[in-house]
């Protein structure tokens, strides 16, 4: 039976938590004390992490530190609602410290009501184009904080599994994959390959056309609904769920929903003008998807949309 964590481990979660609520960054030594922590936590949970209902599924964040205080003003703080991210948590936005440290302290401090995956971002070599690594020189002064983080995301899960019926990950399925339990045998804890099946969990997009397709990404594949129709029959599943593609309603049914596609960065990159959305999923595997407007700045009204769609 695992051993409760001493008193101190939730007081000094509690404040970092304070300040993290607040926008205010960690110390250098406290991320570094944090993601340790961290990687206690992930190191024994599953490629395919099972994970219970009911459950908030949310899509990529990139960084928008006030837009994810909204998600939560939304969907419910934790631990009263569970969630489950599926990855991009940095890069594009301005506040990827602040956004990246929250969800990994809230991760340690509620192990099983918080689930966060792998995103193709949470890399070391894409980190260093899309933002991530310079805010992290910027904010602290060197490239520590960044190797943390970066080394951290070697132990995140690759894909979870909702009440062993949603099947969930950032990017898409492969052609090296029939079952998850092909995905359970994959060692995840390396830098994102450039190929193969882990690059294309994380990188792969539902398409319009049949079969397989080169991805215009230049990384995974595209794959049309025969493919995914095959994946949920041949391993039980009613849905996948993923994100990694900016939708404007946030969140976009395809493949005849077979596949949904959820994304959590509203009007991402402060210019696209999209809606977010987060997916509720209740203990009965209905959904609920409810869309949210960009978080207001200083001196802007609060006018915020919560606009349940109900879906079997």
């Amino acid at each position: 039976m695992a051993q409760e964590p001493p008193a101190s481990h939730y007081s000094t979660l509690e404040c970092w938590l304070g300040k993290l609520t607040t926008g205010t960054p960690l110390l250098e030594a406290e991320v570094k004390q944090l993601v340790a922590k961290a990687r206690e936590v992930l190191i024994n949970e599953s490629n395919v992490q099972p994970v219970a209902g009911p459950v908030t599924v949310c899509g990529d964040v990139h960084g928008q530190w006030h837009d994810l205080i909204e998600l939560y003003r939304i969907g419910g703080s934790a631990p009263d609602t569970n969630y489950l991210f599926m990855g991009d948590y940095v890069d594009r936005g301005y506040y990827s410290v602040e956004t990246v440290t929250l969800l990994v302290a809230l991760k340690v401090r509620y192990p099983d009501r918080i689930f966060i995956l792998r995103g193709n971002h949470e890399s070391r070599q894409i980190t260093q184009v899309y933002g991530f690594y310079d805010e992290c020189l910027r904010k602290y002064g060197t490239a520590n904080v960044w190797k943390y983080f970066t080394d951290l995301f070697d132990y995140l899960p690759l894909t979870a599994l909702v009440d062993n019926q949603i099947f969930s990950l950032h990017g898409g399925l492969s052609p090296s994959v029939d079952t998850l339990d092909h995905i359970r045998q994959l060692d995840r804890v390396q830098e994102v390959p450039h190929e193969g099946p882990m690059c294309d969990l994380l990188w792969s997009d539902p398409d319009d056309r049949q079969g397989w397709g080169i991805s215009p990404r230049g990384a995974g594949y595209t794959f049309g609904q025969d493919i995914s129709e095959q994946f949920n029959q041949k391993n039980g599943l009613t849905l996948v769920a993923r994100a990694h593609q900016l939708v404007m309603d946030g969140y976009n049914w395809s493949h005849e929903m077979n596949v949904v596609t959820i994304f959590s960065a509203p009007n991402y990159c402060y210019r696209c003008g999209n809606q977010a959305a987060i997916m509720e999923v209740d203990e009965h595997l209905q959904k609920t998807f409810l869309q949210f407007d960009p978080a207001p700045r200083r001196g802007e009204p609060h006018v915020s949309r919560r606009s349940p769609d109900y879906f079997l």
